[in-house]
């Protein structure tokens, strides 16, 4: 696309403005033309500070004439329909994950991407991390037959926003699993490819979720979150196995004992081991400069990549958007990988819901 993609901002919560609105509004592919949020103030802030931005209350207001482009950051409960009405009204989308919370959802998503001709993008931030584009090439590079993965994303404190829609299962979806092993598994897909697991085995805990002080700081104003009345896990690990016999092993945590929060991504391979060691997202309470490792026949060497700014992955994301959306092949790949990972965090849940269950039933018994 050689004009600038006209695009609107649906959400104005802390990704909305923090994430998304600055990063467009300073890109040079991007005219920022509107803004949709059914807070008052939120809108009120926005009209202070972006004056020649349309703002409105609504995004059914949003049609093809206005934009090319609707960056959608709602709440989880929704973002399918949201994404949905969108679609239908032939306005591309994309869409912050969680992309679904369920099967039908996604079902629901692909169908309104069809009818009218748009197309639906999902936010994939991890991937286009320098550290996890080294790590990728060097396992294609080194590791030979992958074998195992090991994934997790744990934080010392970081429930986001305690005692908001967060931690409400009826407008999350659920807790740690949807919102950071979302992104765990999205990392774990371009490694594995569109494969089948055979095996999901889940179990959840929330020790921490609604504890004073495990709150996310930096989306307070450095902060401690209050305590809230969460009905969500702050804890999810899993195993899975594929159709070919690759074993992963999942853990996403909010919050746990650990100093930093931290996430590892570890590829055992035929022919040697890489792994990273970094820290997702923007939690200043991160773990050192991130690190890339090969391991082979007892020996083990550093693998260099470009260091960058943290937040970087979101730029780089952006800078590949405009090519997606004049991609004719684009339509469709986004939720179907959509389909996949809800399809994997619908059985893991189901795995754990099984085991919590079962001291209960024994009980009664």
């Amino acid at each position: 696309m050689t004009e600038p993609v006209r695009v609107a901002v649906v959400g104005l919560g802390w990704a909305g403005r923090e994430i998304w609105l600055s990063r467009l509004a300073g890109h040079p592919a991007y005219d920022v033309v509107a803004v949709a949020d059914a807070s008052p103030a939120a809108r009120e802030a926005v009209s202070a500070t972006r004056p020649g931005v349309r703002v409105l209350a609504d995004a059914a207001q949003l049609t093809p004439d206005l934009v090319d482009l609707a960056v959608v950051a709602v709440p989880n409960h929704l973002h399918a329909p949201v994404a949905c009405g969108l679609l239908g009204r032939g306005v591309s989308v994309f869409l912050e994950k969680p992309v679904c919370l369920t099967s039908a959802e996604a079902a629901q998503l692909a169908s309104a991407e069809h009818a009218a001709g748009a197309v639906l993008l999902a936010g994939s931030a991890a991937r286009y991390r320098a550290d996890v584009m080294a790590l990728r090439d060097a396992v294609a590079r080194e590791a030979g037959e992958i074998r195992h993965i090991e994934v997790s994303w744990v934080r010392a404190r970081g429930v986001p926003d305690a005692g908001g829609w967060f931690t409400r299962g009826d407008l999350s979806g659920g807790g740690a699993l949807v919102d950071l092993g979302w992104h765990l598994l999205d990392t774990v897909a371009p490694l594995v490819g569109p494969v089948e697991y055979a095996q999901v085995l889940g179990s959840v805990s929330d020790d921490f979720v609604n504890a004073a002080g495990h709150g996310t700081s930096w989306r307070h104003d450095g902060d401690a979150a209050p305590a809230g009345a969460g009905d969500v896990e702050d804890t999810a690990r899993g195993f899975l196995v594929t159709s070919d016999g690759i074993s992963v092993a999942l853990r996403a945590s909010w919050a746990s004992h650990e100093a930093f929060d931290s996430t590892t991504v570890r590829v055992e391979g035929s022919a040697a081991t890489v792994a990273l060691r970094c820290t997702f997202g923007f939690s200043p309470n991160r773990v050192g400069s991130p690190e890339l490792s090969l391991a082979r026949a007892g020996e083990s060497e550093q693998v260099p990549f470009p260091g960058e700014p943290v937040g970087t992955e979101y730029d780089r994301q952006l800078d590949a958007l405009p090519k997606l959306l004049a991609d004719n092949g684009a339509q469709g790949a986004a939720v179907a990988e959509a389909r996949r990972t809800i399809g994997v965090i619908e059985r893991l849940y189901a795995s754990a819901n099984r085991v919590r269950r079962t001291p209960a039933v024994a009980a009664a018994t």
